[in-house]
């Protein structure tokens, strides 16, 4: 397959569009052995078509103008798929890339035919095999009702609905490092786009994913107001500390307001700058001067919070490298995802991926199961487990496993039988059954993620949370909280059966627990709060 790109932007490899090509080829790659060639219009001699119709009469198919555009129509007739890949100029292509549009002439003859409306040249090579894909991204929020005059154009020379198009909306965010996380999720749909491309078509689920904006208008249009570097209201050249901060508060997503105003303050220590983003039910506000008292204060060094907002670092690693430290409410930073997100509210969840979230229940149900049955009767108490156990497993489906769920179900079931077999040794087989589930508690903390991380994580952006450093500390240190809970338990409950406290033992054994999630949720926010401020 042979693969021609016709780079028509001005800045050539350093453009927008063309990581969204890059993106594409990528795809078609993935799947086909391809041929390559790319012709980057700015590094080319193409001098302006002339209108003498020499290469009509004079000298067929051939240009009376000695230049690089001979080359150029070599490769076009050479393509299997042609790609146009350009930025939006003025409403249409840029100049040079028209002047080689317009050189073209060549490949047609100059008689005319009745193929379109308002007429037609036939072409002189056969090129009813190739394939033409534009890609072009724009400076405006949307790519809709800005590509009016490129479809005319491209409607004329390749034949309405003869081409495939990407038009791609707020083009200059694909060079901001900070937004990489959206921009490459959105290269990624690009490239799922020329994967299917060569096989019939893209489809409309990725057409869909391709059609929608980056970010809201509003977000996207204060970005690109604030990236001017000037003052909207007195015209006057900005600090780029304030700049940065005001783009950082436009990401402000209104869907995360919870009833009460946020005020959160940036104090870059090595710039000797403070500035506040007041969040609020309707939208947000930059100051520089007149300051309230704030909620949330970040304190740090200018340089640390730009790379962690390009994605040098991640926000919780500097902070567990003690980079920059945070007073006050620590909710703000706990969810900043949440605030500052994208705030697309129309994502679709993926059919073939579904988000199973885990469920701490699956591996709390047997062991508890067990635990209160089996302490009144071994026999029905072991049935019982073993009933519950099965059942547990019939739910998985609806919920992501994790291998503690898988050892609990086996686990609970291995006590059961010896509970049914060795009724005399109920006592030793509870105390025994506590003490393997806090060890595996306790062992769970050697793994890289401990325990209570599986499943608290679902509260903390999901899966992303298992690469916060300090959200697997905090986890780690209440996982080995409860593992050592339960091997205590194991003790007593071994010494306490069969005395007076023992009709009591399963209730307090209940009630354990019970006050130990109390601490656990109140050790969730505390405990990175605190860190944070150190």
């Amino acid at each position: 397959m042979k693969i021609l790109v016709i780079n028509g932007s001005p800045k050539g490899k350093r453009s927008n569009t063309y990581k969204l090509t890059s993106s594409f080829i990528n795809g078609i790659s993935e799947t086909n052995e391809i041929e390559y060639e790319e012709i980057i219009v700015k590094d080319k001699n193409i001098g302006t078509c002339i209108g003498c119709f020499g290469c009509w009469n004079k000298t067929p198919g051939i240009c009376v103008i000695k230049d690089d555009m001979k080359e150029i129509l070599d490769k076009i007739l050479w393509a299997d798929i042609i790609i146009w890949s350009f930025g939006l100029y003025y409403f249409n292509v840029p100049g040079r890339m028209k002047m080689l549009i317009d050189r073209q002439l060549p490949l047609a003859l100059p008689f005319m035919v009745s193929e379109s409306e308002s007429g037609s040249h036939p072409m002189r090579f056969d090129m009813s095999g190739k394939r033409h894909v534009i890609i072009s991204t724009c400076g405006f929020y949307t790519a809709r009702g800005n590509y009016g005059s490129v479809n005319a154009m491209f409607d004329h020379f390749l034949g309405k609905n003869r081409y495939e198009t990407i038009y791609c909306g707020q083009g200059e965010l694909f060079r901001v490092e900070a937004l990489h996380n959206r921009t490459d999720e959105y290269l990624g749909y690009v490239k799922q786009a020329g994967k299917e491309f060569v096989t019939g078509g893209i489809s409309s689920e990725i057409r869909e994913h391709l059609d929608e904006l980056l970010f809201p208008r509003e977000t996207f249009e204060a970005m690109a107001d604030a990236s001017w570097g000037v003052s909207k209201e007195t015209g006057e050249k900005e600090d780029e500390t304030y700049i940065f901060t005001k783009q950082m508060a436009s990401m402000y997503n209104k869907a995360s307001y919870k009833g009460k105003d946020i005020v959160l303050e940036m104090d870059y220590t090595d710039e000797e700058k403070n500035y506040q983003i007041i969040l609020k039910k309707d939208g947000y506000e930059a100051r520089k001067d007149n300051f309230i008292s704030p909620t949330t204060k970040v304190i740090t060094p200018f340089t640390v919070w730009k790379d962690i907002a390009e994605g040098k670092i991640s926000g919780s690693q500097a902070m567990m490298k003690k980079l920059y430290r945070v007073e006050g409410d620590f909710d703000v930073m706990l969810n900043w995802g949440k605030y500052f997100g994208s705030g697309r509210t129309n994502q679709k969840e993926n059919k073939n991926f579904p988000d199973k979230k885990t469920n701490l229940m699956l591996t709390l149900i047997p062991w508890i199961t067990f635990w209160v049955s089996a302490s009144i009767d071994s026999y029905i108490g072991g049935f019982i487990s073993i009933c519950i156990c099965a059942l547990t497993g019939l739910i998985f489906f609806r919920f992501r496993k994790t291998i503690y769920d898988a050892i609990s179900v086996t686990a609970v079931v291995g006590f059961s039988i010896m509970a049914l077999l060795f009724p005399e040794m109920t006592n030793i087989i509870l105390s025994c059954s506590y003490l393997a589930f806090g060890l595996m508690w306790i062992l769970s903390c050697l793994t890289k993620v401990p325990l209570t991380a599986w499943y608290s994580m679902n509260s903390y952006n999901g899966e992303s949370a298992l690469e916060n450093p300090l959200f697997v500390h905090t986890n780690r240190i209440l996982t080995l909280a409860w593992g050592i809970l339960y091997v205590i338990t194991s003790i007593w409950t071994f010494f306490l059966m069969g005395t007076l406290i023992s009709p009591y033992l399963a209730v307090i054994n209940n009630v354990m627990p019970i006050l130990m999630g109390i601490f656990t949720k109140w050790f969730q926010n505390w405990y990175p709060s605190h860190y944070a401020s150190k």
